[in-house]
């Protein structure tokens, strides 16, 4: 028996101690432990690192997983703002969704795509659990410090009273109950449907409160035209009342300017050329070098994911219908789900041993393309076209989870490599990579003028993220598994984030209504500050300078 097979059966089955072994017992290791082989993911990248790469390269090997992970994150971004989140808001345009209901529903769920797919992805190995905890307090911590602090500085405002406090207790009573939770060391079933539950309990608490305080405003609308000696009502305490930032009508606008004087038809291909083009040359004009670099980077994922993901725009006259790329879509968005699904595991199916689905999803598609081809024009939408909304929010959700996956896979073995714990790794890189394309979008929102709703989005969008992500990801895990699932606190760095996050809340929960609401550039620069000192107690701990006596 040799010394890898020995150690694999003395410390039960954990891959973190791989890094102890000399360098030729590594491979060996890796291959006979289970805690090594990642079954989600199409790559096993310790197999990869420990394996198929010689020793000598191991900082090459890091380097080009680091930059493999810029271009996931890269990738989660573009699908779920540029196809998850206007599919979504296709959807609940044709369900005649209240702008209350679609935002804390389909808005939440595009937003925190991301966030959500990757928990449901570490929640299904108990190894990388560490990864969704420390992204999901990762991730609230920094969109609550670092995301509104810079809002703050960015457009000092006097945030809505009623519903910041409502956010603020609803972040807070998750933040507990998970907390109970870890230190109880197991989640039951009735416990992950409870955070659902929770989830819904605050989405009538939303749309309650808004249809209240629309009713006490046309109330007080009519009591103002009845007697116009009174003085015009107005009230900054509910900010569910959202201005939406919508730029349909100045794009329309701008593009009637370019629009031709004589009617002009595209012929069939030029529409597909035209379509499959993600560069817009006026805006390519006016961008600077920084921009046009990161979207020569970009262009072909996003031409990838063209191919495969229809969007349905209900902004646009035509609701961006594309003849020849949406019979295309029939082809490919369900060859891409048959073979991206769950990592690939359906691709190589069998039906009854013989056929290959992978070959079955291809005839049906291509019958399904060539039937609305011929039955369509170019011009005009069929009936059915936001039918294509929802195909194409199912392919982007299917091609997000797989990404989570990957990432997940991929950092747990630089946390392996680099002998980091799966809680760091969760709350730097993790939680940094999902939430830095929120704090860019808040930040430009409260600088055209709408700090609110930026700072709106900050509190909604992770208490989403922790309710669904933690729920549904360990509602799933027990579905294919357990009826109980065990979350063991990796040491005294869980304990310091979950306790540096319900601290960050209850100061705020206090200082801003004793400031009256009024969020502050001191304020903004008290958060940051916070988030510093967090992050430099969170590494001291984890390298061992900060432990328990």
């Amino acid at each position: 028996m040799t010394l890898a097979e020995m150690l694999t059966q003395e410390i039960a089955d954990e891959c973190d101690q791989v890094m102890n072994l000399s360098i030729a017992d590594r491979c060996a290791f890796v291959e006979n432990t289970p805690d090594c082989s990642m079954e989600d993911g199409f790559f096993n990248y310790l197999h990869l690192a420990f394996c198929l790469l010689p020793p000598n390269l191991t900082p090459l090997t890091i380097t080009l997983c680091v930059i493999w992970l810029f271009f996931l994150f890269v990738f989660l971004g573009l699908a779920a703002s540029k196809f998850f989140c206007p599919n979504l808001s296709a959807i609940s345009t044709s369900l005649r969704l209240t702008h209350n209901v679609a935002g804390v529903t389909f808005l939440a769920l595009g937003n925190g795509a991301p966030d959500v797919f990757s928990a449901m992805a570490a929640f299904s190995h108990p190894h990388t659990a560490g990864l969704a905890i420390g992204a999901l307090f990762g991730a609230g911590i920094f969109v609550t410090t670092v995301v509104a602090g810079s809002v703050a500085l960015v457009k000092p405002f006097t945030v809505a009273s009623r519903p910041f406090l409502r956010d603020v207790i609803f972040y807070m009573v998750a933040v507990f109950w998970t907390f109970l939770i870890l230190f109880r060391g197991t989640i039951s079933l009735g416990e992950s449907l409870g955070y659902l539950s929770l989830y819904v309990v605050y989405v009538l608490t939303v749309i309650i409160s808004a249809f209240i305080y629309n009713r006490q405003k046309h109330s007080a609308t009519a009591a103002v035209q009845s007697s116009p000696h009174l003085p015009d009502f107005q009230s900054s305490e509910s900010e569910d009342d959202i201005p939406v930032l919508s730029n349909g009508s100045i794009q329309q606008e701008y593009e009637s300017e370019y629009r031709p004087l004589l009617p002009y038809s595209e012929s069939t291909s030029q529409i597909l050329l035209h379509s499959l083009n993600p560069v817009d040359s006026r805006k390519w004009r006016r961008k600077s070098h920084s921009w046009r670099i990161f979207k020569v980077l970009k262009t072909p994922l996003e031409v990838l994911l063209l191919l495969c993901i229809p969007i349905v725009d209900p902004d646009q006259e035509d609701r961006n219908w594309r003849r020849p790329l949406n019979c295309l879509h029939l082809v490919t968005a369900p060859l891409v789900c048959v073979l991206t699904f769950r990592s690939g595991i359906y691709g190589t199916y069998l039906i009854q041993g013989e056929f290959p689905l992978w070959l079955l999803t291809l005839l049906l598609g291509l019958f399904l393309a060539a039937i609305v081809f011929c039955t369509t024009s170019n011009e005009c939408p069929p009936k059915y076209h936001s039918l294509f909304a929802l195909l194409g929010f199912v392919v982007s959700a299917v091609l997000i989870s797989t990404a989570a996956s990957e990432v997940v896979s991929l950092l747990h073995m630089l946390g392996v490599v680099l002998s980091l714990s799966n809680t760091v790794l969760g709350l730097t890189l993790l939680a940094w990579g999902n939430s830095i394309g929120d704090c860019f979008a808040d930040i430009t929102v409260a600088r055209q003028g709408y700090p609110r709703m930026a700072i709106s989005a900050c509190f909604g969008g992770i208490i989403f993220n922790m309710l669904f992500g933690i729920g549904l990801g360990c509602l799933i895990q027990m579905l294919n598994s357990e009826s109980e699932i065990k979350l063991e606190p990796e040491g005294l760095l869980t304990w310091i984030l979950a306790g540096s996050l319900g601290l960050s809340l209850v100061l705020s929960f206090v200082t801003v209504p004793l400031c009256r609401f009024h969020l502050g550039r001191i304020y903004g620069i008290f958060l940051l500050v916070f988030y510093g000192f967090f992050l430099v107690i969170a590494l001291l701990t984890e390298f061992g300078k900060i432990h328990i006596v």
